[in-house]
């Protein structure tokens, strides 16, 4: 089902007008998909991934994989490495009409220029993310309006064991070198997870702004280079997988259908005649009719 959603959702951004289709799981008309996305053909596209076989998955499909586990650098190393030899590999076939070859995870983050603060701010936070996941996901039992989740996190916080993600949380220079490994890893991305549990909007703010202050500016100085060298690397790679694509055969004009409102089927609604003061809506095709007068 998946596969098949996500290589039309792709053709029907990227081909005007999407042929149609009519597959297992669903089916579509011959139908134009508008807005177009300001991308062309369509916009990088990413599969979330929490486990290592999705990772594969996303580098034989050419996508760009959200890794959602904290990972420690040496770990994601690893994913690093098997994710690009899919991409460079006759593995890739991409689904959509571009490859997105990039890799990202997630990690804690508050960032204080005194780590007891940075600390304070946005460890329990952090800490209620992954209780949480696992409250709903695998050992909670809920009462709607009645369970507190706080309350209880509050009960347990601090057995909670640690995991690579809290490297994110502390000086900016902490940060720094905890992102630094994951730089060295070849990761592309980070996410930051700062939103959860009680952390305050103020101090979500303040600490971006350390981080875009202290933290940010050297990593973006080698974004470009790293990037150009990316690219020329991945190249043909990326050129000999789309050439493995299966492709949609675009329609011929002819056989564009033409799809009539349907008005010309059936009664609309909007030809009540009690509709007050609503939008003046024409009943007649009026520039079919200033076309009969002419051939006339």
């Amino acid at each position: 089902m998946w596969e098949e959603a996500t290589r039309e959702a792709a053709n029907m951004l990227a081909m005007r007008p999407y042929p149609g289709f009519q597959g297992r799981w669903f089916d579509m008309p011959c139908r134009n998909l508008v807005p177009k996305a300001v991308q062309r053909p369509h916009p990088p596209m990413w599969v979330a991934c929490s486990r290592r076989e999705t990772i594969h998955l996303a580098a034989r499909n050419g996508l760009g994989a959200l890794t959602f586990s904290f990972l420690d650098p040496d770990q994601a190393a690893k994913w690093v490495e098997e994710y690009y030899d899919i991409i460079k590999s006759e593995e890739c076939v991409p689904i959509g009409h571009r490859v997105n070859p990039n890799i990202a995870i997630v990690t804690g983050m508050s960032c204080h220029q005194e780590e007891a603060e940075a600390i304070r701010r946005g460890l329990d936070g952090f800490r209620f993310f992954g209780y949480s996941l696992g409250y709903y996901a695998l050992f909670g039992e809920h009462r709607p309006g009645r369970a507190d989740l706080w309350e209880r996190f509050l009960q347990v916080k601090d057995q909670l064991p640690d995991n690579a993600g809290r490297g994110g949380i502390g000086t900016p220079d902490q940060l720094r070198a905890h992102l630094a490994r994951y730089e060295k890893a070849g990761i592309d991305q980070v996410m930051f997870i700062q939103q959860s549990g009680t952390n305050r909007h103020e101090h979500i703010c303040e600490s971006l702004e350390v981080f875009a202050g202290h933290v940010m500016p050297e990593f973006k100085e080698r974004e470009a280079v790293r990037d150009t060298e990316k690219r020329r690397e991945l190249a043909p790679y990326i050129e000999a997988a789309l050439a493995r694509k299966p492709k949609m055969v675009p329609l011929d004009d002819a056989a564009i259908p033409h799809v009539e409102a349907l008005g010309r089927k059936a009664p609309s609604p909007l030809l009540n005649s009690d509709r007050g003061g609503a939008i003046p809506i024409p009943t007649q095709d009026p520039l079919a009719a200033r076309e009969a007068a002419a051939g006339n």
